[in-house]
Parts: C-alpha cells; structure tokens; sequence
C-alpha cells in the first residue's frame, strides 16, 4: 500500500525535509509513504486569495491516484488518537487501497477538496502550519504502523 501525502507547498526549511524523511524511511515496502508536493500559487500584496485556493485545490484534485481513498486534513474533520489511526491504517493495508491524504496551503483546502474527500481527519483543533503537518503526519503515520507492527518505539 502507499500512502501518498499531496501537499501545497516546496521549498521547504531543510528541517521540514529532514523530519518527514526520517518517519517515511522507517516505514516498509508493505506502508510506504510518498510525499508530492503541489506549487503553490503566488501570494502578493493583492493576490486573489480565493482563486489562489481553488487554483491550488484543481491541482491537488489532479494528483490524487486512481482508486486511492481520500482524507482531507482539516480542522473541522474528526480527530483520532494513534490507537484509532493504527486502527484505521489496519483497514487501509487489509483493503488494498492506496490512501492519499490532501494537505492544504495557507489558506486550507478548496471546498471541492473536502468535499471529494471520503473521510475528514483533524490532528488538532488548532490551526497548524502546513510545513509542520508533514513532519506531525509521518510521524504519526510510523508510530501507528510500529502499533501494528508491535515495533517497540510506541511505547
């Protein structure tokens, strides 16, 4: 199974780079995690915030895999603990579909994002950078597969 994180945004800190990197090459040949990253649209002192949304949503749309089953990360989705999502991703490797979890910009996800989406998951009620949600998402995408897997780093 793959997991494919889509998310707006490059260029980012080499910290950022090195935080996912670290999570997405611990998981295995049977979970892997592949980052494709979506450029964002340009942000000025008069840019069209709302077009720039939908514009970059178009293209997140277009990334996502045939047959892939779709998570819009948003703050208004449902919050799982690491219990429920290596719950989750038990399902995900017992169906044999690959999941593509969309990761919006500044400005979130287009509403024809989340409304694509087979499921709405939230990692916090809090508003996260986006740049920090690749970091938190592999992470927690390793420690529910180590849950699975009773590989001890959970504990």
């Amino acid at each position: 199974m793959n997991i494919y994180l889509l998310a707006v945004g490059n260029k980012m800190p080499s910290w950022v780079e090195q935080g996912y990197q670290e999570y997405a090459k611990r998981l295995t040949a049977d979970c892997r995690l592949k980052l494709v990253e979506i450029a964002p649209g340009k942000r000025g002192k008069n840019a069209d915030l709302a077009r720039i949304k939908q514009n970059e949503g178009e293209k997140l749309l277009q990334a996502i895999p045939k047959g892939a089953l779709v998570i819009a990360m948003e703050v208004n989705g449902k919050a799982w603990s690491t219990e429920q999502l290596a719950q989750q991703m038990d399902g995900w490797l017992h169906g044999g579909q690959d999941v593509a979890l969309l990761i919006g910009g500044p400005e979130g996800l287009s509403k024809d994002c989340v409304q694509r989406a087979d499921i709405k998951w939230s990692l916090s009620p809090l508003t996260l950078p986006h740049p920090l949600v690749r970091v938190l998402l592999s992470e927690q995408l390793y420690r529910a597969y180590s849950i699975l897997k009773n590989h001890p780093y959970h504990r």
